[in-house]
């Protein structure tokens, strides 16, 4: 039977006015479209007004009522059916359906009656799904959240789990972040229930709703409730308050408090990625060790502690108590007397630590105290015939190396900061969490966002070898082109890419005038253009960067896309978190963070059926400018599960080349493989940055001509309004300064770009508009770096030249991406010019 004989008929049969035959329809309709949606767009407007019928109860016979709600079975179909459609285009049909949605929501509510309760809720959870399908708006968006708190505060346990479960859900709606909020305390009191897997919900919710603005109350309340906290939540509780305290700490000194509070409470369940964590962190911050070593100190004294603590405060004294030494209670004789007292209580395990701590004592106190030295190599005497062999090396090595008096100094000197790597604290939570629909949107959020106050992340035992970061950061030498032509503007440019020299002619009356001097036109220098066209080696471009600018449209599968890949691509590039692609068996999406030259995203890859996708492949194809470390990917995805692979970037160079996403699987029959851009772009590596007319224009004039600044004339640009074109220069993070230009048509803009080779780099931007013709445009973008200024300025004109897309589709069809126009050749620019003069 084709597919088209199948839609029409399908469509007939959801005129059916018998709810029997048009349940039975609608089930067939939900394994259909489940496959491919593309054939049953004629369906779609069907299925919105079958709800309406339902949810203002016309012509629906009794015994197709239950409990006083029309057929809930079948509304829970219809409403699962549409949400294998993309969001819906038809604006009246999309304005139908949130009407029913709206009532929906509205006419739920908790009742005494188990029976209609389960029913409704059916229905109302299954609407709450398809409103976050269709991105609606924040009102009705904010109105799911406050159901949803009403459902939290009920006596009936299963309905408190439903609203913290679906208030979970509702996490991946960024929006309502500061709405869920509002029910912090109801979800507190929630972590306290008499049923475990409320509280398991609960702290899910607290976790994943986390901010710096509510991060340190929700922290304490996780402290307090570890206390009287269920064993088997000790362990994820322990971890997530301690990564909750490393991402959002106010300052440094309260996460160290709440880390040794954690410790100090819940010592059996705090794994050594914890304690080996806050070790990292003080190492990495000199200011914080006088105080993190004055309350390690204040620990030892309670008169037992925990083992853990025992570790975490011999480490920390042990490098750092010299900082203590004119303190009452803190000699160093003091110290080692108290470290010692916890000797006998320890394990083998801990005790090479104390020795590290003794010889390290040693090192601080030279010339050495003889009554303290002869202590501590009695200790190492004692243990240089110990059966453990690590204990036994370090007893005879240190009591070897003591005897080399001031020497010891420089041999046992402070440890070295710990290299900037991916926290071991959250690749801990995403070993041992299970990877559910339910606690996607809570892990996803937790892998994107980056600590405050940690630099540091890799794991090693105390007094260790550092390991390799497998993220080393190269530097990159210097293009030998262009070395000798623009070694007297590198050597100008201060660390962070600003310029001192002053340009020593006078400023003009006009102190932008400059941009009418004859700049370049046509691009930039030989030696830049150069090295942009050709990637490879000898002319050959590199197999990544062939990768990278494969057409996706080129690809050929069986299973279709859902929605515009290309549509899908260019808005990530503008926000951090979306769709990157969904067909009908996966969808595959993006949270990501930027900070410097440094990107951290999270591809969160979506099993769609009640099937597995097996053979999941997935690889990335980066361009030469940006490097890319991507986790590992497993090889199958459970049914209806969603796994989370985090991807670390480092941009190395200004590029407008982009990194591919090479992914594949097996869903049945079906081998799909998918090249798609990843939003590793340009403009992600920009911070916003606004000066004053006494901090521009010293730097403009500075920078007086080709290669660092270059003007181009730009036509067929889409013609916008200037308010509209300074929020999208905005909106990539291109920084409009009103009030500089003297000429109300025109726009200065300024921004700071981030990469390996040039670190902090001042770019600069001035666009002249002609009011007579919005469609042209003179565009001048200057920095320290040549290659930088020639990117930055094709890309923005990439970001303003009109593309043309193709007709509209039919009602209700996906729409079809467009290939980008070549952009029109330039001509003289003349013309222009005289008019803007």
């Amino acid at each position: 039977m084709c597919k088209s004989y199948l839609a029409d008929r399908m469509a007939q049969l959801l005129d059916e006015r018998d709810l029997g035959v048009l349940t039975s329809s609608m089930s067939l309709l939900v394994a259909l479209v489940s496959n491919n949606h593309e054939a049953y767009w004629s369906c779609l407007p069907k299925c919105v007004k079958t709800l309406e019928r339902l949810a203002r109860n016309q012509d629906i016979p009794q015994e197709y009522t239950y409990y006083g709600i029309p057929s809930p079975w079948l509304q829970v179909k219809t409403m699962r059916a549409l949400q294998y459609f993309p969001t819906i285009e038809d604006p009246n049909t999309r304005r139908s359906l949130f009407e029913v949605l709206q009532r929906i929501l509205m006419g739920t509510d908790v009742v005494k009656n188990v029976n209609k309760n389960n029913a409704s809720h059916a229905v109302l959870f299954e609407a709450l799904s398809l409103v976050m399908h269709l991105d609606a708006e924040k009102e009705m968006m904010s109105q799911c959240v406050a159901l949803l708190g009403k459902f939290i505060a009920v006596r009936e346990p299963n309905i408190r789990y439903l609203g913290l479960e679906n208030m979970t859900r509702m996490l991946m709606v960024t929006d309502v972040q500061d709405i869920i909020k509002r029910h912090q305390a109801q979800i507190i009191t929630s972590l306290k229930d008499p049923d475990i897997s409320i509280r398991r919900r609960a702290l899910d919710l607290l976790y994943g709703m986390c901010d710096i603005s509510n991060a340190k109350d929700i922290v304490e309340e996780l402290l307090q409730y570890l206390s009287t906290s269920d064993f088997a939540m000790r362990e994820e509780l322990s971890l997530k308050a301690a990564i909750l305290a490393e991402k959002f700490a106010p300052d440094l000194s309260w996460y160290v408090d709440v880390i040794l509070q954690l410790i100090d409470k819940a010592g059996d369940f705090v794994s050594d990625d914890i304690w080996f964590r806050v070790v990292q962190f003080v190492t990495n911050n000199d200011d914080l060790q006088p105080y993190a070593a004055a309350k390690a100190r204040e620990y030892l004294d309670k008169p037992a502690i925990h083992e853990t603590m025992v570790k975490v405060s011999a480490y920390l004294l042990g490098e750092y108590s010299h900082f203590l030494a004119r303190r009452p209670g803190c000699s160093p004789k003091e110290i080692f007397s108290i470290i010692h007292e916890k000797l006998p209580t320890v394990s083998m395990s801990t005790v090479p630590i104390l020795l590290s701590t003794y010889a390290k004592i040693l090192m601080h106190t030279q010339p050495p105290e003889p009554e303290l030295q002869n202590q501590i190599w009695a200790i190492f005497h004692k243990y240089e015939s110990c059966i453990d062999v690590e204990i036994q090396q370090r007893a005879v090595e240190y009591f070897a190396l003591s005897a080399k008096g001031a020497a010891l100094a420089d041999i046992l000197a402070e440890m070295p900061k710990f290299p900037e790597r991916q926290s071991a604290l959250i690749k801990k939570a995403e070993d041992i969490e299970t990877d559910t629909a339910e606690q996607s949107a809570i892990k996803l959020r937790a892998q994107q966002q980056m600590s405050n106050a940690l630099v540091v992340t890799d794991q090693r035992p105390a007094n260790g070898t550092p390991p390799v970061s497998q993220l080393t950061l190269v530097k990159l030498p210097s293009i030998s082109s262009n070395s000798d032509n623009y070694s007297a503007d590198e050597g100008a440019r201060q660390e962070n890419g600003t310029l001192t020299r002053v340009d020593p002619q006078p400023p003009s009356a006009d102190l932008l005038g400059d941009l009418l001097d004859p700049l370049a036109i046509e691009g930039p220098p030989g030696a830049v253009q150069s090295e942009q066209n050709v990637p490879g080696v000898d002319g050959v471009p590199s197999a990544a960067d062939t990768a990278a600018i494969v057409p996706i449209e080129e690809q050929k599968n069986t299973v279709q896309p859902i929605g515009n890949i290309a549509e899908r691509f260019h808005a990530l590039c503008l926000k951090d978190s979306g769709v990157l692609y969904e067909d009908p068996h996966i969808q595959i999406g993006i949270k990501a963070e930027w900070r410097a030259h440094h990107g951290r995203l999270v591809l969160f890859l979506g099993n769609k059926n009640t099937s597995p996708l097996v053979s999941v492949q997935a690889l990335i194809l980066p361009p030469s400018h940006l490097k890319t470390e991507l986790s590992l990917v497993p090889d199958t995805i459970p049914p209806r599960a969603q796994v989370q692979c985090p991807l670390e970037v480092v941009n190395l160079r200004p590029s407008r080349d982009v990194a591919v996403l090479d992914f594949s699987y097996k869903f049945g029959s079906h081998a799909v493989n998918i090249k798609l851009r990843l939003p590793a772009v340009l403009n992600k590596f920009l911070q916003p940055l606004t000066l004053t007319a006494d901090e521009f224009f010293p730097q403009w004039r500075s920078l007086s001509g080709p290669p660092l600044k270059l003007q181009e004339v730009i036509r067929g640009v889409r013609p916008l309004p200037l308010l509209e074109m300074a929020n999208l220069l905005n909106s990539f993070r291109v920084m409009v300064c009103p009030g500089l230009d003297p000429n109300p048509n025109n726009l200065v803009a300024s921004t700071t770009f981030y990469s390996e080779s040039t670190r902090a780099m001042l770019c600069l931007v001035r666009i002249e508009t002609d009011p007579a013709d919005r469609t042209q445009l003179r565009m001048t973008v200057s920095s320290g770096d040549p290659t930088l200024t020639f990117e930055l300025k094709e890309y923005i004109k990439e970001q303003l030249v009109d593309i043309p897309t193709s007709s509209p589709p039919p009602p209700m069809a996906p729409s079809v991406a467009s290939p980008m126009a070549p952009v029109p050749p330039l001509n003289d620019p003349g013309a222009f010019l005289a008019g803007l003069l």
